[in-house]
Order: structure tokens, then sequence, then C-alpha cells
């Protein structure tokens, strides 16, 4: 076939499918998508039972992958394989779901043929449902590391892989057949179909099936998030790889709101107050220059000890304030600087609850610019008449 671009790297045999024909695909999309709800966590697909739902076991202080993963996908000889080696040569790290067939041959001393991968292949679905070898990769997932997960072939293991990441895509690879079927014939891989028509009839079978074990490409097709088309050169090829990945895998920066109410959620964790958590931070020059959080004063008992007695009472807001030793965020923060000889002069403060009287006076008074808040304290109002009278910015941050 002249003009056939030259066969691209591809990965190691797909695995074979189950039973199909042309005229039926296998259930449809949505029958596949059980409740998934973390990563790992498999779902039962049509003529699998709710008992089926398992769960792997992960290290206990990992929490949810939240780093990039990029699923692709697509028939033989589309090119799945440079797409990921593209990505490889971006320091992303390299998996196939059928790595984890390849390790159960190892396991059994058995070699590696294409007619073992099929049969473990479905053995394990079988007995560990559809989203088997999804669930077997999840757990080699790193929190500080990007993925490319080749041979995605099953919509459960969409499902999987997507509750994995933080930052998901589906990547479609796709090409004609025919220009498909003159790769596979240039590389002369054993196992690959010997004529056209060899191909369309397998390619029936991997579209869909009633079996729940066998691969669902029609499905997975459709939860991509993209199609690469790959009809042409192997060069054009790379370059619209080149510019889909300049356009969305960018990595996504909190903007300097989010960043330090953020730092501020975390500083009001460590507060010691029995009824609320607060906690402010100061910046100048977008620079954190001091923290603070609500409790009692330095070397006397924590509140949640003992130490207040008004917060250990319970006291209905708005009374007995009087009889409060707790300090709050922003008058620590504030103090704090002071302690160390640091100037807030000029500086913002972001604090997780709007000011109280008290700490605007003692904001104004510092020389502080600009006051950032996310909730709004229940007697604010008064307060925030006061930083405007002073000439204070004040802003109600939008950051969840």
């Amino acid at each position: 076939m002249a003009g056939v671009p030259k066969a691209l790297h591809e990965p190691l045999p797909d695995e074979s499918t189950g039973p199909g024909d042309e005229n039926s695909h296998g259930p449809k999309l949505t029958d596949w998508i059980g409740n998934i709800n973390a990563c790992g966590r498999a779902a039962s697909g049509p003529g699998r039972a709710d008992s089926s739902v398992q769960t792997i076991d992960r290290r206990p202080d990992d929490g949810d992958h939240r780093s990039m993963i990029i699923g692709v996908a697509g028939r033989n000889g589309a090119g799945k394989g440079e797409f990921v080696e593209f990505l490889r040569s971006r320091s992303y790290s390299v998996l196939s779901l059928s790595d984890g067939i390849r390790r159960e041959l190892v396991d059994r001393g058995l070699d590696e043929t294409r007619e073992r991968m099929i049969e473990v292949g479905q053995e394990m679905r079988r007995q560990s449902g559809p989203g088997a070898l999804a669930q077997r990769l999840a757990k080699e997932l790193q929190p500080d590391r990007n993925y490319a997960i080749d041979s995605v072939r099953h919509p459960v293991e969409v499902e999987i892989l997507r509750n994995c990441g933080q930052d998901f895509h589906l990547i479609w690879i796709d090409a004609n057949i025919e220009t498909r079927f003159a790769r596979m014939q240039s590389r002369g891989r054993s196992g690959d179909p010997t004529t056209l028509a060899e191909l369309e009839t397998l390619e029936a079978r991997e579209r869909g099936s009633d079996d729940p074990n066998a691969q669902q490409l029609d499905a997975v097709q459709e939860l991509a998030s993209i199609t690469l088309a790959n009809d042409s050169s192997i060069e054009e090829f790379q370059s619209a790889i080149q510019t889909w990945v300049g356009k969305n895998l960018a990595f996504s920066r909190p903007g300097w709101d989010e960043y330090f109410m953020g730092i501020a959620r975390v500083v009001a964790s460590r507060s010691n107050c029995v009824k609320r958590k607060v906690a402010a931070v100061v910046t100048l020059d977008k620079r954190i220059i001091s923290t603070g959080y609500n409790g009692t004063p330095r070397g006397t008992t924590n509140c949640n000890e003992g130490g207040c007695p008004r917060c250990n009472d319970l006291a209905v807001g708005g009374t007995r304030l009087d009889e409060c030793l707790c300090s709050h965020g922003e008058e620590n923060a504030i103090t704090q600087a002071a302690y160390h000889g640091v100037s807030l002069k000029g500086g913002t403060i972001y604090t997780t609850f709007s000011p109280c009287l008290l700490c605007t006076k003692m904001i104004i008074n510092v020389g502080l610019n600009e006051v950032v808040y996310q909730s709004e304290y229940p007697l604010g109002q008064v307060a925030l008449n006061l930083l405007a009278e002073a000439g204070i910015k004040t802003r109600k941050s939008d950051v969840d």
C-alpha cells in the first residue's frame, strides 16, 4: 500500500476478547458504570451482583492519588504506543493494564505468549470482575508522579482510573482500518491478523460483548476526553500530540488567594478552642510573615484541656465574651509578629472568618492594607464598616 505511514511503536499484544458479533456490541455504557467512588474500588457490571464490589488494600496514609493520569485507548495499530512514548519522554511514568497479566504469568512460572495472556486475563476478570486489571495497577500509583496508562479496554477500568487522580484524561487514538492493517503488516508481530477480513472480525468482538469480562472498546470510546486522529505520517501525529499536550497538560497552580487561604485553613487545624477553629495568615509582597490560630494565651492551659471556662461551658454565641480566655486567630497573628519584632505595615491578612471588632482595631493600628476573609463573623458588620472607614480593603474570598 503506497503512501501508508510507517508502522508506529505499539505496546505488547492487546488481549483478545470474548464472544460477540458485528451487529451486537454488548451492553449500553450506563450498564457498566457502577458505584465506583474511590481509587481501586471495582464496580459491578452486567451479570455481577452488588456483592461482588471489592476494595483493594491500600497504604493507610496515602489518601487519594492526586497527580495527573492519562489513560490511552484505541484499536490495534492506531498509534497508542507512539502517544505513550511521547509522554514518557516528558517524564510521565508509563504503565499498561496488561502488566498485571504479565506478572501473573511470572508468578505462575509460565512463558508469555499471546494465548496465555488472553487466557489468564479472562480468568482474572472472571475471578475479580471486569476492573481487576485496573485494581491491581491502582496499587502502584504514587502521589508524586504523573502517569500514562496504556491498554484501557473496559469502561470499569476507566472509572477506577478516573477516581485515582485529581486530573484524569482518557485519550482515544483513532485511524482508519486500512491504515491500521498496513501498519500491523509492516511490524510483522506474531498473532496479528493476516487479512483485512480477519482484522474486521477480531475488532467486531473487541467493540463489545455480552460477556462482562470481555473488552468493551465502543463503551470506552464514549468516555474519551478527546480523540486524536492518526491517519497520516508519524511526524504529523507527533505534532498533533505536541499541540494537545501543550494546551491540556499544563500544570495547574492555585491562585494567591487559594494558596494563602488554604494555608490559613491548615493553621486553623492547630486551634485548641473547643467552640470554633479560626486562623489568620499575614502576607507582605506575597510572602508569609506571620500566622495565628485561636486559643488560650502562651503558657496557659489549652482551651480543649479546660483552660477556658466559657468555651467549655458552651456559652451561647455573643454572651459572656468578657469571660473568654481565648485569643482570636487575627489577634495571635498580629501579636506573634510583634513578639518577634516584625512590622506588618502594608500587608494583607487572610482569615478564615471576618474579624471581630477587637481584631479589626488591631488590624487598623498595625497598618495592614487589606483583609481577605472566607466566612462572615456573626457580629462582623460593624467591624467591616470600621475597616472601610479606615481605608482598608476587604474582600470575601470565593475559594471553597
